[in-house]
């Protein structure tokens, strides 16, 4: 079982970095927001820089990761934005740094990349979750910041069923119960990483996956290289997100092709990724998917309170 990280405190410190690519941050706004909610706004330097697509070096983007898991100030770490550039940092990333200074992580997209590094070498939950610029400071509906502050300070723990907006129905592809560890995210990325040490352990895991600006051949193409790869074939269960951009009916019988000779269940529709709302997720922790009862689970505490 993946452990769990300390909780948000009420009051603390959140710190923003940017691990991926750039984004004008308008600072004041992001301070006024962060201190309306109780919280002081720690921004690392490469939030401020710009490389072509990147937020600043390779150098300065993994200097401020490690940084703000070892500043003892940092209660929990958001990221800017997504983009392209955080498979970049996998073989530098100091896994034992990050395992001495569990903390909450947040973010999704090409965030991705670190939540399985993560999970997978230094063992503790992270959360697919909201970025500050498009979705906390975006105006998203609001289970976009309750749901990530409700699970980041403990107020959802072992038995709680994580909440989905009933205005957006859910999908069942096929039905059953299922229960393991929650993981994957953007599904571009998961494909992006399979064949490095930094690829998804799928064994009885309920894979999460969501996607944007991906036609449906592309995605039939992405689930098709996790499928001839072995990784679907070690799944418990599927939950599928936002698939921003594709047809929800021709999306449903893709899914149905491609997991009903697995007999497992898969429930399709959760509002997470580039959706709005935006509902965050523990990736690592476990969890029970009741995909006919259309319910997820949490079958672990992912926080603890210090």
């Amino acid at each position: 079982m993946t452990a769990a990280v300390p909780a948000l405190p009420p009051e603390g410190t959140l710190g923003l970095i940017a691990p991926a690519g750039p984004a004008e941050l308008d600072v004041e706004k992001a301070r006024q927001w962060m201190r309306a909610r109780g919280y002081d706004l720690h921004i690392f330097p490469g939030v401020y820089e710009r490389d072509g697509y990147l937020a600043g070096s390779d150098e300065v983007r993994l200097r401020d990761l490690h940084a703000a898991f070892a500043n003892p100030d940092i209660d929990a770490i958001l990221c800017l934005r997504g983009g392209y550039g955080t498979p970049r940092l996998l073989d530098a990333l100091d896994f034992d740094l990050l395992r001495a200074n569990p903390k909450p992580f947040v973010g999704y997209s090409d965030i991705t990349a670190l939540h399985l590094a993560i999970n997978r070498y230094a063992g503790f939950v992270t959360f697919h979750g909201p970025m500050l610029n498009a979705d906390l400071l975006g105006g998203k509906q609001p289970p976009t910041e309750s749901s990530l502050f409700s699970l980041l300070r403990g107020q959802r723990g072992a038995g709680s069923v994580l909440p989905h907006p009933m205005a957006y129905p859910l999908t069942t592809i096929e039905p059953g119960v299922a229960c393991g560890r929650l993981l994957g995210g953007n599904l571009s990325m998961i494909a992006a990483v399979m064949g490095t040490p930094y690829e998804i352990d799928a064994d009885g895991i309920i894979l999460f996956i969501e996607d944007v600006n991906e036609p449906l051949y592309r995605i039939d193409r992405l689930l098709t290289h996790l499928r001839l790869a072995g990784k679907l074939a070690q799944v418990a269960g599927v939950l599928v997100g936002d698939v921003a951009g594709v047809d929800s009916g021709a999306l449903a019988r893709l899914l149905k092709q491609t997991f009903e000779p697995l007999c497992i269940p898969v429930l399709a529709g959760w509002r997470s990724g580039h959706c709005d709302p935006n509902l965050t997720l523990p990736m690592g922790a476990l969890v029970r998917l009741d995909a006919g009862e259309q319910r997820v689970v949490l079958e672990q505490d992912v926080v603890f309170k210090a």
